[in-house]
């Protein structure tokens, strides 16, 4: 399984390559190393669509006859850091990284790089090194346009309704997906803030205002508390941008302990991502509007196939060359297309499509 990276350089012309994957503890799953082994690093298990996303990962590469190994950091980019150094010295043959924070791992990667370990970037772009050879992930500036188009069309800003307030909210500042989420919802939300249709009373509206580390929820919670009791008084807010599910909860539980939800203050329309089961059920309520969601069944099997390939001298299939550039070069990657799920569709995206049953929902 060595000296892989020759042959993958002459298949694939330009483009460099070096995957990484991580192992959970000491987790070996496979039952064969008759194709190799493989490290799979995942950012937390504190949040849902990880979780899935790792054991799908791992599946799909034992359905191929290799082991895998599996980690998650819980979000502490050290600990990744550790995590992936332990699996360069384990002689992994390729790694799969979704990184916690996308520019910290260049130093782990030049040991990959230096032991002919190839490495793909999984879901998070890895930015700032020149060691990260593939991309897999869905349209990420499709999610932002996908959540943007429905405040257009819930709010009828189209037919000129209007003027409505919104407030704005984004991911994790060390994520590069935070600005691709961002800058597609702004793209069709910028003309409606133009014309004063939308309205950000808290006049927040650049992404350096909006971030939040992490992703995480309470924060999220925190930041819309203080904005409604700096900047609402006896107005309402009418939408949330909120480009994660997990945020969209904390979002939730701020404008409900405001009173929306009851009386004449009817909840905004919150927005989300990942179809976390919470957040689906949400939706189901009526509280939560819309999630964006993102198969990881469909994202694990892009991954493993790549890995695939490359450990077989083939050329992995993708789909976009120029798009994700990290800094040092232009990452070559394959993109799958996202969904956007209310509660109209719930059922026929997610419960026909085997991703939850009926009694999960219940």
């Amino acid at each position: 399984m060595r000296n892989r990276r020759a042959a993958l350089a002459a298949l694939a012309g330009a483009t460099s390559l070096a995957l990484v994957l991580s192992a959970c503890g000491s987790q070996d799953v496979g039952a064969s190393s008759e194709g190799g082994t493989i490290g799979i690093a995942m950012p937390t298990q504190a949040s849902e669509r990880w979780i899935i996303d790792g054991k799908s990962v791992v599946d799909d590469l034992k359905a191929k006859g290799y082991q895998a190994k599996l980690v998650y950091g819980e979000d502490d980019p050290a600990t990744q850091v550790s995590q992936i150094q332990n699996l360069i010295k384990q002689g992994v043959d390729a790694l799969i990284i979704a990184a916690i924070d996308n520019k910290s791992l260049n130093d782990v990667l030049e040991q990959a790089a230096a032991a002919d370990i190839p490495v793909i970037s999984y879901d998070r772009l890895i930015l700032g090194t020149e060691n990260v050879d593939y991309y897999v992930s869905f349209d990420n500036e499709q999610v932002g346009r996908l959540q943007a188009r429905y405040i257009i069309d819930q709010l009828g800003l189209e037919d000129g309704k209007g003027p409505f307030n919104i407030e704005l909210f984004a991911g994790s500042s060390d994520d590069n997906n935070t600005k691709y989420f961002f800058d597609g919802a702004m793209h069709l939300l910028q003309p409606y803030l133009d014309s004063d249709q939308l309205v950000v009373r808290s006049g927040q509206t650049a992404l350096d205002e909006v971030t939040t580390l992490r992703w995480d929820g309470a924060t999220a919670q925190k930041r819309m508390s203080s904005i409604l009791a700096e900047s609402y008084g006896s107005r309402q807010v009418d939408a949330v941008l909120s480009p994660y599910d997990g945020m969209s909860l904390g979002i939730l539980s701020a404008l409900k302990a405001d009173g929306y939800g009851s009386g004449d203050k009817p909840l905004p329309i919150i927005t989300g991502q990942d179809a976390e089961l919470a957040s689906v059920k949400s939706i189901k309520a009526d509280q939560q509007a819309q999630t964006v969601f993102k198969d990881p069944r469909l994202l694990a099997e892009v991954a493993a196939d790549m890995a695939d390939d490359i450990l077989n001298d083939k050329t992995p299939k993708i789909n976009n060359r120029r798009a994700y550039n990290n800094g040092i070069k232009a990452v070559p990657a394959y993109l799958l297309q996202p969904t956007s799920v209310d509660k109209t569709n719930y059922d026929y995206v997610l419960i026909a499509g085997g991703y939850y049953t009926d009694a999960d929902l219940k």
